[in-house]
């Protein structure tokens, strides 16, 4: 019913809909009569499935379902010009979309809560409209629960609308802030629900199981506000196992949490690491310290690798928050902390050595992290392997590679932490680790240049992969249980041993490969077919679309110049003199110029 859209059915998110309302054909569908269904009877009646199918549309879909539901049973509420109301009563109640017509009013109101619940979080005022809401929908609710107490009814139609209405009580009364009457509303509804599940098929009760999974952590929040404590501990650890939680209730419960660590936090003062204990003052990391062990504990028992990402996501999330937090503190007190340094012969403040705590928890979880997706790449890996299916992008030893650089990298940073230089101990331990991932990565780099068929590399690659870990067997001492956590290096010795002896053999039959001596033939010089007839040569692009028979467009011919005259003996010839057939014009001054003026010439 509505428990399904608890983050989602929100009104905006209904252009999606919008393409879906305009194929007639699906809509005349929804809004026929059963199969089966006799005139004066309501047929096969309104089950969950039918719920399911009709609500988490928004309000547009519900406004949209409801003028095709009405149109169909031209139950029309006046005209054009005049609003005529209209209530469906049991004396019409002939088919069983009349009570749909009850549940998308419902539906309406319960959508535009959801939408208006979004945006309260930045428009405290909205809250009202929001309550108004659904009140709305508690109250076609309540007449839904009504015509259904009619005989045409069948018992599981009305266990279902009792369920819903119990639901949409049991909402308004949590967002009232009253916890024992939205307990007792949530427990009908999760009651009717496994009723529901153990009397009918498991297809149906997969679903019915769902609605009592959604409902579950709404009846420990109430729980834990009437005074239950123990409640507390099971919305924690519900958190934690679903890597956060989705809805009405996710903001609540979060705002909880950090309530209830809050309270503990007072009581913390200290905090001591590697044989140095020191103070916590900052609220933010007190916090994060506390919920440390639950997030570890948590993604140990994380059941597959998405909830396991988005648990590391969140601790790392708010290790850089409690970072930030000491980092701020850091700044007004860096003249203290020079002085500190100087009078304690280079022995860092309590809080730098905090910051360097914090620190080393953050880049031990991302190694972890980073640890945890490269143990699930290789099981990739070594199924394709196996299986060799094609398809969408599988994985490959360059994407292990990738990985480990991050975690080497990770490990240079730790070495590096102010207050920890002069930790011979922990020096060596980070120093053994390192080891351990250059061995993996060196492994996985000789996996790639098999793969390109370079044996002599990827040889030399897996000598060194048994170098360092023969250096980590002699030099693990006592620090075994240190390396307890890390990939075993016993195994990775026994694989590259295998791996050799593939290898040489790949290699052996590489070189006798009758197609290599015969690779000379195949080189292609890039010659067309009409320039090497007299040569024979293997040439697969003979038969493919892109087949290279002649130079085209050809090239350029030197061709032949067109014969040209030349008139040389121009510049021998002797012109005879012109002078006496040229006009001499006679130089004159003054004068002259005044002749010519006017006419006169001598």
């Amino acid at each position: 019913m509505a428990a399904e859209r608890q983050g989602g059915g929100g009104g905006r998110g209904a252009g999606a809909e919008e393409n879906k309302d305009h194929k007639d054909g699906k809509d005349n569908k929804e809004n026929e009569r059963p199969a089966g269904a006799q005139p004066g009877g309501l047929g096969d009646s309104l089950g969950l499935e039918s719920i399911l199918r009709s609500g988490g549309g928004g309000t547009g879909y519900c406004s949209r379902r409801l003028r095709r539901l009405r149109k169909t049973l031209n139950f029309k509420m006046g005209n054009r010009h005049k609003f005529t109301g209209k209530k469906v009563t049991e004396d019409i109640l002939s088919d069983n979309r009349y009570l749909l017509l009850i549940l998308m009013d419902a539906e309406r109101a319960w959508s535009y809560a959801m939408q208006l619940k979004q945006e309260a979080n930045t428009e405290p005022r909205k809250r009202f409209h929001l309550l108004s809401r659904l009140r709305k929908a508690v109250k076609h609710a309540e007449e839904l629960e009504r015509l259904c107490e009619s005989n045409r009814v069948d018992a599981k139609t009305k266990l279902e609308a009792q369920a819903y209405m119990a639901y949409l009580t049991g909402m308004l009364r949590f967002e009232h802030q009253e916890w024992k009457a939205a307990m007792e509303a949530f427990n009908k509804c999760k009651t009717i629900y496994e009723k529901l599940a153990n009397a009918f098929t498991e297809e149906q009760a997969v679903l019915y199981n769902q609605r009592v999974e959604e409902i579950s952590p709404n009846i420990r929040y109430c729980a834990y506000n009437i005074g239950d404590q123990s409640a507390m501990n099971e919305l924690m650890q519900m958190r934690l196992r679903s890597g956060g939680t989705e809805g009405l209730l996710a903001e609540k419960l979060e705002a909880l949490i950090t309530q209830t660590r809050a309270k503990q936090a007072a009581t913390m003062s200290e905090v001591e690491w590697r044989g140095r204990t020191v103070p916590v003052k900052i609220d933010k990391v007190r916090i994060f310290l506390l919920g440390l062990a639950d997030n570890e504990a948590a993604i140990a028992q994380a059941e597959n690798e998405e909830t396991k990402e988005r648990l590391f996501e969140s601790l790392l999330s708010e290790c850089r928050d409690a970072i930030q937090a000491v980092r701020e503190e850091l700044k007004p007190d860096q003249k203290q902390r020079e002085h500190s340094l100087e009078n304690d012969s280079g022995k860092v403040s309590n809080i730098q050595y905090l910051h360097s705590y914090l620190t080393y928890i953050k880049l031990s979880t991302a190694i972890k992290r980073n640890e945890s997706m490269a143990k699930s790449l290789q099981k990739a890996l070594l199924q394709q392997q196996r299986s060799d299916e094609d398809g969408k992008r599988s994985p490959r030893p360059q994407d292990l590679i990738r990985l480990y650089d991050i975690i080497l990298q990770n490990l240079v940073e730790l070495t590096q932490l102010p207050g920890l230089e002069e930790d011979k101990n922990f020096q060596k331990e980070i120093g053994l680790k390192t080891l351990v991932y250059k061995a993996y990565r060196c492994f996985f780099i000789a996996q790639s240049y098999v793969l390109v068929k370079k044996w002599s590399e990827a040889l030399v690659l897996y000598e060194r992969v048994l170098k360092y870990a023969c250096e980590v067997q002699s030099g693990a001492g006592a620090h075994r249980n240190s390396l307890k956590e890390l990939p075993d290096v016993q195994d990775l010795i026994t694989q590259v041993n295998a791996e050799k002896y593939s290898l040489q053999a790949a290699a052996i039959l590489d070189a006798n490969d009758p197609h290599e001596t015969e690779s000379p033939s195949q080189v292609k010089d890039g010659k067309p077919l009409s320039e090497r007839f007299e040569t024979f040569c293997l040439d697969p692009s003979l038969v493919s679309k892109q087949v290279s028979l002649v130079h085209f467009p050809p090239g350029f011919q030197p061709i032949p110049c067109k014969p040209l005259f030349f008139d040389l003996a121009l510049n021998h010839v002797a012109f005879p003199p012109l002078e006496d057939k040229v006009e001499q014009k006679a130089k004159s001054g003054l004068t002259g110029y005044i002749k010519g003026i006017f006419g006169f010439k001598s």
